[in-house]
């Protein structure tokens, strides 16, 4: 079996110590180098030629985000941010995936007190997810979309979206030409607990529509996008007038704390046939069987397509299992979502 190659970019000689011996026990990886700043990981990318490149952001000689940047127009290849900054400052993070990276991990917090093991997995399985991705031109350079109209939403009628790696761009996308007068959005983005609400924050920043992370409770309203809490699942309930949500802190489903199946199971029995679901890019199966219910529950249902998606991974099991009405490219997504709303036919 071929094994991944992997090089690890940090000036902490105890984190090349950590990454290296991590990377060496998995069975199906290698440490083929490490280096302590972006100009000796330059020459050593040349000599190694790595599938993966784990990536610190603070670093000497050259911060981590200018060296990613060139490497994405340069020499584009699967990259990982791992860094403190990632912990403290979520927009770091943020910055980097735009750049064109495939995922993060934060460090852990070196006092050993719990162990290394759950850093251990999570950099493990995110360098296997990294090696089968497909990398993306990166959206900073793409114009900006044109902006969809249509009629104001129903306050019954919703759009429920679920994703995982590669999604916070997919997700940008998809956002940024959606008028006020969309349906309200429900999104399961696969996040740890501390980066959603900048997420949501630099969102809507950006977008017409209004994003935010979601709170137990509140109204679900037209115009309006709402993330789950990286580490809660979020839920669609019925109101008085129109929706709400819930959040509940329960175990993991299918491994995943935000799961979009816990999110698309309950619009399938809230909303049915007055909904729209979306599964895009990610590894994994977990949305599968919630779109399944939500298009048995009459919803229209959506699955990105393999050529636009970074891990064709949940779309591919939702399309083996039949949940999907129709499979479509990640540029169609927002057109095509609004017009499986009744009366929402967009005009460009």
């Amino acid at each position: 079996m071929k094994k991944i190659k992997v090089l690890s970019v940090d000036d902490s000689a105890l984190m090349r110590k950590i990454m290296s011996d991590i990377v060496n026990c998995q069975p199906d990886m290698s440490m083929v180098a490490v280096a302590p700043d972006p100009l000796a990981a330059r020459d050593l990318i040349k000599q190694h030629n790595p599938d993966v490149l784990t990536l610190d952001v603070e670093m000497p000689h050259m911060d981590g985000l200018d060296f990613l940047e060139r490497l994405m127009r340069l020499r584009p290849m699967p990259v990982i941010m791992v860094s403190s900054l990632t912990r403290r400052n979520s927009d770091v993070t943020l910055c980097a995936l735009e750049l064109g990276a495939v995922d993060f991990v934060p460090k852990p917090q070196l006092n050993f007190s719990a162990g290394l093991d759950p850093f251990a997995d999570a950099i493990a399985e995110k360098i296997r997810i990294a090696a089968q991705s497909k990398l993306q031109h990166q959206t900073r350079q793409l114009p900006p979309p044109a902006p969809l109209f249509s009629r104001q939403a129903g306050s019954k009628n919703v759009i429920a979206l679920g994703s995982s790696t590669g999604g916070t761009e997919a997700l940008r996308q998809i956002l940024l030409p959606l008028p006020q007068t969309s349906p309200a959005l429900l999104i399961a983005q696969h996040m740890p607990p501390g980066f959603t609400r900048s997420f949501a924050g630099r969102l809507d920043r950006l977008c017409q529509i209004r994003v935010r992370e979601a709170v137990d409770g509140e109204p679900v309203l037209p115009g309006h996008a709402y993330i789950a809490p990286g580490g809660l699942h979020m839920m669609l309930a019925q109101a008085a007038t129109g929706y709400r949500i819930t959040l509940s802190d329960a175990p993991p489903v299918n491994r995943h704390r935000p799961s979009v199946d816990r999110l698309f199971q309950s619009v399938a029995r809230v909303a049915g046939k007055q909904a729209v679901g979306v599964i895009l890019t990610g590894m994994g199966n977990d949305g599968a069987q919630g779109l399944a219910e939500m298009r048995q529950a009459g919803a229209w249902t959506l699955a990105q397509s393999e050529k636009s998606c970074v891990v064709y991974g949940m779309p591919r099991e939702a399309i083996a299992l039949g949940a999907a009405c129709d499979v479509v490219d990640l540029d169609q997504i927002s057109e095509r979502m609004l017009r499986a709303i009744p009366g929402q036919i967009p005009l460009r």
